[in-house]
């Protein structure tokens, strides 16, 4: 009984310590996984952090698109300036180190949006004029009190329809203020016109409507 009852507390002790050499095996095993999934999670969320900040960084170059204009005249600092786009005359008078003594901002409309490319001219107290923002190589010019308008060589005034606001291209004829609204909506989705001709892409002006204007507008 006695060598009985000791193969019985051996073979208790082997099945023992097998059962606890297993479990630490389970055990190790867990731990492992664990570490990998917490590797995985942080890997996975620096991915996230870098792509949204790729993203911000992407959303403030577009929101920060310039545009360079020429500014001359009764201002501090003459030459070109860089502002954001949709920025006001007085935004360029201000990059310019602000008006001179001299200047005359009674003839300048302020508020004026600008676009790429514009020369500005800012007069003295001491002269009268009747242009002050020159477009493209210089040949044309907005007219002060009607910004819009562009006067060429040997022509006569018309209507800008890449600068035109609703009121100015309403008073084309037989244009009211729902075509207008047509036409600012096709600039602002397409861009600039690059011809006159293309005012008949815009809905509403077929061959007819297209002949009345086409004589009172440029680009």
């Amino acid at each position: 009984m006695n060598i009985e009852n000791s193969k019985k507390i051996i073979l208790s002790i082997i099945l023992i310590s097998i059962i606890l050499i297993l479990l630490i095996i389970y055990m190790l095993n867990t731990n492992s996984n664990d570490e990998i999934s917490l590797e995985s999670l942080t890997v996975a969320g620096n991915d996230v952090e870098s792509n949204t900040i790729e993203n911000l960084t992407i959303e403030e170059e577009v929101e920060g698109e310039k545009i360079a204009i020429h500014i001359i005249g009764e201002v501090k600092k003459e030459g070109i300036v860089y502002l954001e786009k949709g920025s006001r005359i007085v935004d360029a008078i201000k990059e310019a180190g602000g008006a001179t003594k001299e200047a005359d901002l009674s003839q300048i409309n302020l508020a004026y949006e600008l676009q790429d490319g514009q020369k500005i001219y800012i007069p003295n107290k001491n002269e009268k004029i009747s242009e002050y923002i020159t477009r493209s190589s210089g040949n044309n010019v907005i007219i002060e009190g009607n910004n819009s308008s562009v006067q060429t060589e040997g022509k006569e005034n018309k209507v800008n329809i890449n600068t035109a606001n609703l009121n100015e291209l309403d008073s084309l004829p037989g244009i009211g203020p729902s075509l207008a609204k047509r036409i600012i909506e096709y600039r602002e989705e397409n861009g600039n016109f690059k011809s006159i001709e293309e005012l008949q892409n815009v809905k509403g002006i077929g061959d007819a409507k297209y002949s009345d204007i086409k004589d009172n507008v440029t680009v």
